[in-house]
């Protein structure tokens, strides 16, 4: 599918990014229900993730079995998973008409892999083409906090779950963090008209309305759910 074919479509794509836990799975779960209640057909999914395959992948990388191998090797699985949610979940539903709302997508591998890993800028665009070719986002919402804040509230959520301790990126240094949000921060003005950062630091209401103000301003959303249409 080339960009082209995603202008002749109904389907738009809008992926959330940010560091560790800046909300990003709370606010694409809000969006997309928020989307259905204006009678949106909405597709919520996740990367890496989204297909029984790239699930698997998800749990290697999280776990931390592959990091011996080094952050090469993530790159490449994170795009192998990539391309078959690509193929398998986004695609279909973008050609369907379906709206996609997605967890993280090509910043995160671009921002984990590329700069704080250090993988060459070169090399992680070159996987892009590969893999995602002309299939970016339509929107892309940047979660941006403070990382000593966000680490904080990830770290809260894991105990929670009770899931057996923080994964393989929650356990990354302070200093790391503060070098990815950096790295987010650099990619969202590297495209301006597709990415616009959001600040999460506020009660998950107050982002929520955030964000939506940026979905109805730049997406065809239907009239009347617009903020301060009539009801």
């Amino acid at each position: 599918m080339t960009r082209s074919r995603r202008n002749e479509v109904a389907g738009r794509f809008i992926t959330l990014e940010g560091g560790e836990g800046t909300g990003k799975s709370t606010q694409a779960a809000r969006l997309a229900e928020r989307l259905r209640a204006c009678g949106v057909e909405a597709v919520l999914t996740r990367e890496p993730g989204g297909t029984q395959g790239a699930e698997i992948i998800r749990r290697a990388v999280l776990s931390g079995r592959v990091k011996p191998l080094g952050t090469f090797a993530e790159a490449l699985l994170m795009n192998a998973a990539r391309d078959d949610h690509l193929s398998q979940v986004i695609r279909p539903a973008l050609d369907a008409g379906k709206w996609v709302v997605c967890d993280r997508f090509a910043d995160s591998t671009r921002a984990y892999q590329g700069v704080l890993g250090g993988i060459d800028d070169g090399l992680v665009r070159a996987l892009e083409d590969a893999v995602v070719g002309g299939d970016w986002p339509d929107l892309t919402l940047f979660l941006d906090l403070d990382p000593e804040i966000g680490l904080a509230r990830a770290r809260a959520v894991t105990e929670d779950d009770g899931q057996g301790g923080v994964d393989r990126f929650e356990q990354a240094e302070l200093e790391e963090h503060r070098r990815l949000r950096a790295a987010f921060l650099d990619i969202a003005l590297s495209a301006p008209n597709r990415c616009h950062v959001i600040d999460a630091q506020g009660a998950p209401e107050e982002v929520e309305e955030a964000i939506w103000t940026v979905v109805e301003d730049k997406l065809p959303i239907p009239s009347d759910c617009k903020v301060g249409a009539d009801p």
